[in-house]
């Protein structure tokens, strides 16, 4: 039996477990930081995902078969890079392809260098300079995005030159984003429905798993301020086998090529943020990693054995497995803290869950979470928890994930209730 680590303390981390778990080659789960959802399924230890000597020495301590990296900060901070120099077999790029990620400037200049379809961008460093271009393009929404990670919250759409400039101002001048905003990239805003779609990949074969559609604002009816993601549905209805094959030609091998030629060769799951705009599938973003929340849509739907997928990329023979996915739909609802995205409050006791932190008929995916010393679980983040359901058709999932929402509460816990509306008019 194989023992695997796990990186991360959130609900991705918690869905890839919940998936290592049912293979049978799997045996004893780690997890670090973790948890309280996660310390149900898999042993904790507290050491923070970003502490790259840190997870190298917990390594050494329980000598797993495999580490998987799931957040971007380490992936990007070269955590699999000094994992794989102590003879770990690892899940995750190394940080030379990490930065598809974690620099906006790299992702768009590769797109711009081997042709595959993205907005059209320029690049600041200056704040006057930057407000010199946005005026002469007169051109809004306009789309403002911080180089470096953000943690889904470096990207500004301004209505307006006035959000605009105090947009470049936060980002360049301020540092509102530390480091991440010294440089800005400003681009053309596109239109269409936009598509999640992950892919496992080794360098030499891509798959690209089940498609999702997230909802990044914090409100019904796409109001209020861009989060991590306050819910996904999987399959996204928008993205049809006509556009997948041109996403595959045009978008997913040019770009596993693309990092080839550059030397910076991807094995671990590439994301593709994808808009389909009038004018064919564009790229928004590139992540470096399992999407959040995503990935609490698209495991459940995988009908192999994920412990074999990541073995095979890390061999280099994703050629040889089998990935099938399951029939229906999925939908993840996300219950967050009052006040999030912005300042709330953590430690408020939670009601509702079995001793495993599940509610029956869905799957609970805890992303922030603690367990206090009498066994109750606590609010510890903004995004506590993600509600999710299987249906023979997304409809049903819905129904059955919001029914999980309704036995769960906590004080000041905010959801948005329509979840899945924009898919289901896309279905009708």
């Amino acid at each position: 039996m194989k023992n695997v680590l796990v990186v991360g303390g959130g609900g991705r981390e918690h869905a890839i477990i919940m998936k290592l778990a049912e293979s049978p080659h799997v045996g004893k789960l780690y997890c670090a930081p973790g948890n309280g959802g996660i310390s149900k399924y898999a042993e904790c230890f507290s050491v923070g995902a970003t502490d790259v000597d840190g997870i190298v020495a917990l390594a050494k301590q329980l000598r797993p078969d495999m580490v998987v990296v799931a957040p971007d900060d380490p992936l990007v901070l070269g955590m699999v890079d000094s994992l794989q120099a102590e003879g770990f077999m690892t899940f995750g790029p190394k940080a030379n392809a990490a930065i598809i990620e974690g620099s906006k400037v790299f992702s768009k200049e590769l797109m711009k260098k081997y042709n595959i379809p993205t907005a059209f961008y320029e690049v600041f460093t200056e704040s006057e300079k930057a407000i010199a271009y946005l005026k002469e393009q007169n051109s809004y929404p306009a789309v403002i995005k911080a180089d470096g990670l953000a943690l889904g919250k470096g990207v500004i759409i301004a209505q307006n030159e006035e959000e605009a400039v105090a947009a470049v101002h936060e980002m360049i001048d301020e540092l509102k984003f530390g480091k991440s905003s010294a440089r800005i990239v400003i681009e053309e805003f596109l239109t269409g429905p936009e598509v999640s779609v992950l892919s496992f990949t080794d360098g030499k074969t891509l798959v690209p798993m089940i498609s999702s559609m997230d909802h990044k604002r914090a409100l019904d009816g796409d109001k209020g301020l861009n989060t991590g993601g306050m819910g996904t549905v999987s399959p996204n209805p928008c993205y049809t086998e006509d556009i997948a094959k041109e996403c595959m030609e045009k978008i997913f091998l040019p770009t596993m090529n693309a990092m080839n030629s550059e030397g910076r060769t991807f094995e671990g799951c590439l994301y593709f943020g994808l808009m389909i705009t009038p004018k064919g599938p564009k790229v928004i973003e590139y992540n470096c990693r399992f999407g959040d929340p995503e990935t609490q849509v698209v495991l459940p739907m995988l009908d192999a054995d994920l412990y074999e997928i990541f073995e095979a990329i890390y061999n280099h023979q994703l050629d040889k497995v089998d990935i099938k996915w399951h029939k229906g739909s999925c939908a993840c609802v996300v219950m967050a803290s009052g006040g999030y995205p912005e300042s709330y409050p953590k430690g408020i006791k939670m009601n509702g869950f079995d001793e495993k932190g599940q509610v029956e008929g869905c799957f609970v995916y805890h992303a922030g979470t603690k367990l206090d010393e009498k066994g109750d679980f606590l609010t510890n983040g903004g995004r506590v928890i993600g509600v999710t359901a299987k249906g023979n058709d997304l409809q049903a999932a819905l129904d059955k994930a919001y029914e999980g929402v309704s036995k769960i509460s906590f004080e000041g816990a905010h959801y948005r209730k329509d979840i899945g509306q924009r898919a289901l008019k896309a279905l009708s």
